[in-house]
């Protein structure tokens, strides 16, 4: 029998991988029921990358009926076995082959999750084909599907971290050609459903946080390790990655025509130096700073997501507590620093 989120306490700390991945994928009895009422099956693409594989083992444990469907190349060794393990049939493709796009099943729920970040400067060119011309190849190739498209907090310019964050209807006008890139990869996915009548959504992301990578992550680690913190960007809205991936399979039950932009984060603006703060006392470590806080940064207004589908399970300070015992344990890392102090856009 599925065990819910809300019959048992948030843990107090996780002893390994497993139990993380566990409770991360425990769903909650509102994605069970949002997903009871969604038709048809649901396929993940771009499956492989940090969050895709919670996301598809919670929906499968959220929608044991479904078929949950990941697509990835799968370049890391032993993880389309692993999904397999846990009954999410795997398809391994290159989402840039228009062939291997067209040999797709064709499920009534897509989730986009693939893109790129980090290596764009000095490699442009390759960035825009993966976060624009990719994405147009795929909502041309689904446009009988819904699609809700993860996209980034980055596409806004930065607003003042005491306006209560961006909301849905800023224009995007960032800074830098990765999240430039980001846009071109909304614009496609608006056009298609224009064109297509595709229903969809449109995630803005900020922040999901998992121990072995993340915001809190970055900056436990410097606490702890005695190295310097910078401020540059001051602020930040980060959320637990399990409420973030139960989100994102809920919003497939508030597609629409023309597809909409949703921010999706924690609902407080986390100052950085307050974090490392909390670091430090749970450590007995002294933070180092260099850099001033800016007055502006990239930080969410999540009013809408919060009344679609209420606050995040999982509090602030619970997070901090499991990342600083993770940290202080020695716990893994992915090894992909978030780079959040980073304001001119390289990557």
């Amino acid at each position: 029998m599925e065990v819910f989120v809300e019959d048992q306490e948030i843990p107090a700390s996780f002893t390994d991988e497993a139990a993380l991945e566990e409770f991360m994928t425990r769903p909650t009895w509102a994605l069970v029921r949002s997903l009871e009422a969604l038709s048809g099956d649901i396929m993940v693409l771009g499956v492989g990358g940090k969050m895709g594989p919670t996301l598809a083992r919670l929906a499968k444990r959220a929608a044991p009926s479904k078929s949950i469907i990941g697509v990835a190349r799968f370049s890391t060794s032993g993880l389309r076995e692993k999904l397999e393990g846990h009954g999410i049939k795997t398809i391994q493709a290159d989402l840039l082959d228009r062939n291997a796009l067209a040999g797709l099943p064709k499920p009534e729920n897509v989730v986009f999750m693939a893109g790129r970040k980090f290596g764009s400067t000095g490699s442009e060119a390759l960035t825009w084909a993966m976060n624009t011309f990719m994405p147009g190849l795929v909502a041309e190739a689904f446009g009988n599907s819904r699609i809700v498209a993860i996209s980034t907090l980055c596409v806004y310019p930065f607003v003042d971290v005491n306006s209560g964050g961006a909301t849905e209807d800023l224009a995007p006008n960032p800074p830098g050609e990765y999240a430039q890139s980001c846009v071109g990869r909304e614009r496609m996915f608006q056009h298609f459903s224009n064109t297509l009548d595709t229903p969809g959504c449109i995630i803005r992301l900020s922040y999901a946080i998992d121990m072995r990578y993340g915001v809190l992550f970055d900056v436990a680690s410097a606490v702890h390790e005695g190295r310097a913190i910078d401020l540059s960007m001051g602020h930040a809205n980060v959320i637990w990655q399990g409420d973030a991936n139960a989100q994102i399979l809920m919003a497939l039950n508030h597609c629409s025509v023309p597809a909409w932009p949703l921010n999706l984060s924690g609902r407080s603006i986390m100052s950085i130096k307050w974090l490392a703060g909390e670091f430090a006392n749970r450590f007995g470590k002294r933070a180092i700073f260099t850099g001033t806080p800016a007055t502006s940064a990239w930080v969410a207004n999540t009013d809408k997501a919060a009344a679609l589908f209420g606050d995040p399970v999982v509090p602030i300070d619970r997070m901090i507590d499991w990342c600083a015992d993770w940290v202080a344990g020695g716990g893994v890392s992915l090894g992909k620093p978030t780079h959040f102090e980073v304001r001119d856009g390289a990557y």
